[in-house]
């Protein structure tokens, strides 16, 4: 409708220019000294842009469009069958309840382009066959999603930890394949220049100023990953970064070194890696029902750990929510509610304030919040010495 009359097209407007750029073999990445980043994600994802831009921008926003809706809806079914473990229709408040509470989130996809509802079906579709034993087809399918964009090659740290050797090599090769295909497209050398300038401005760029190609705006209000929130808060950073002439504002409640910052950071992700790795059931304890908590946990921590987390990633919410509403109705603890409605709650915050509930990280928190609420749920069932019947279909 925007493209139609007239107004801004978003993302969408990047997307077709990156295409257009492969397409007559121009770079994709200009020099880092030079012109930030317009096209931030990984090159074999501008290759992958470069037919749909053939098309012509309404043609490839129509494209675009219907990939996401599809995502959207092999989102919900796969959500409903992790969380239930059944195939077949389901309760009408796990397609409900979910997708009202992520809706706005949802929107946002579709409005600006991005693809964070097509990488939560990827990931689903993951879990999905490492529950069917098929390890090839998840980390293909993990190696997909960190293909278009990087940050869900970060489970592969769940891959080693339980032992899906297979499936975490598959996800090394698929991914190393994905990241040579643009050579035969943009030769050698233009994808060696490709490959090393994203790699240097965007996978290893992080410093005082930010992180990657978005410095400022990687410490503003919107990014909601740990990496924004206590930099914002711990340091003396703005947190309405913009490129014009203004008024820095701040939010800060310390004014802390980068290099603690950092080392709270780290500190953070160890303690949750550990609650992660201490509520997660032996191999020989584990059912479909822990499992479907585990993989919920699995992708809070990423939401939580990756470096530019904006507002349309918390798509994500999805599943971790449908796996709420479903231990609920069959009687989960209490205080897995009292840790979810903590968490909608920080997340309705944002509806009569955005800029000043995310500066102070509401969804961010809530986030958090979700994961220790799961998290204790997984250490309930996990005390309470399950049945080893039905046992997870998962080996490791």
């Amino acid at each position: 409708m925007h493209y139609l009359r007239g107004h801004s097209i978003k993302d969408y407007i990047t997307w077709y220019q990156t295409g257009q750029l492969v397409l007559r073999g121009r770079e994709v990445y200009p020099e880092i000294l030079v012109q930030k980043f317009d096209f931030m994600y990984p090159p074999p994802c501008a290759l992958f842009l470069a037919p749909v831009s053939w098309l012509g921008q309404f043609g490839m926003i129509l494209v675009l469009v219907v990939i996401n809706g599809a995502a959207w809806i092999t989102s919900i079914l796969c959500s409903v069958y992790l969380a239930t473990g059944k195939r077949g229709r389901q309760h009408a408040l796990l397609y409900f309840v979910p997708n009202f509470i992520v809706i706005v989130y949802v929107w946002s996809n579709f409005l600006l382009g991005q693809p964070s509802l097509l990488l939560l079906a990827l990931m689903l579709g993951a879990f999905i066959c490492l529950r069917r034993k098929q390890q090839v087809f998840a980390g293909t399918s993990i190696a997909v999603a960190a293909a278009i964009k990087a940050f869900p090659v970060i489970a592969i740290v769940y891959l080693v930890y339980r032992r899906y050797w297979v499936a975490a090599g598959s996800l090394i090769l698929v991914l190393a394949f994905l990241i040579a295909l643009p050579t035969p497209f943009r030769g050698t050398a233009l994808a060696k220049q490709d490959l090393e300038r994203w790699t240097s401005g965007m996978l290893l760029r992080y410093d005082e100023g930010g992180v990657a190609q978005r410095a400022g705006r990687s410490n503003a209000w919107k990014n909601q990953s740990i990496f924004g929130v206590a930099n914002r808060m711990l340091r003396h950073v703005e947190y309405d970064f913009r490129w014009a002439p203004h008024t820095p504002v701040y939010a800060n409640i310390a004014d802390l070194k980068f290099s603690t910052v950092n080392t709270i950071i780290l500190g953070s992700a160890l303690l949750l890696g550990l609650v992660y790795v201490g509520v997660m059931p032996r191999r020989d304890k584990r059912t479909p029902e822990t499992d479907a908590i585990e993989f919920a946990l699995l992708l809070l921590l990423i939401l939580i750990f990756t470096p530019l987390s904006f507002g349309y990633l918390y798509v994500w919410l999805l599943y971790p929510f449908t796996v709420i509403v479903q231990r609920m109705m069959i009687g989960a603890g209490a205080g897995l509610l009292r840790w979810t409605v903590a968490a909608v709650a920080l997340l309705a915050l944002t509806i009569p304030n955005p800029r000043m509930a995310q500066t102070y990280g509401s969804v961010f928190f809530a986030t958090l919040l979700l994961f220790i609420g799961l998290a204790n749920e997984l250490w309930r069932l996990k005390r309470e010495k399950i049945p080893t019947e039905p046992r997870s279909l998962l080996p490791g």
